[in-house]
């Protein structure tokens, strides 16, 4: 037996618009320069990407990506600033919340096997 923890912003009608489908989608954008590509690695919909980052920036009331219309060089996204920044705020939350459920679920559940 062990704990299992999930960690999830919502807004303020308890609506999740940020977890780890979100963070991993970021991530992926940052690796592949492309949320059509990213989407893509994570076998999700493009329109269901975008949908996630739009409610996140909606809710964040700041942009998580700067895309750039394709041509002769071709399009593609990436991460904003602002962006890197609350995506690593949100991992160290997410570690930190994780880690302390770990040492109360050890206290209370240190007799079972």
């Amino acid at each position: 037996m062990k704990p299992m923890i999930r960690i999830c912003l919502c807004d303020e009608e308890n609506k999740r618009f940020f977890g780890e489908g979100p963070c991993r989608l970021l991530h992926a954008v940052e690796e592949t320069g492309s949320l059509r590509a990213a989407a893509l690695s994570m076998e999700m919909a493009y329109t269901k990407a975008l949908q996630l980052i739009r409610n996140a920036e909606r809710e964040l009331g700041f942009p998580l990506t700067v895309r750039k219309t394709g041509g002769k060089g071709g399009g593609g996204s990436c991460l904003t600033p602002e962006a890197k920044e609350f995506l690593h705020e949100y991992e160290v939350y997410r570690d930190a919340c994780i880690q302390s459920c770990t040492e109360i679920y050890s206290q209370i559940f240190s007799r079972q096997p």
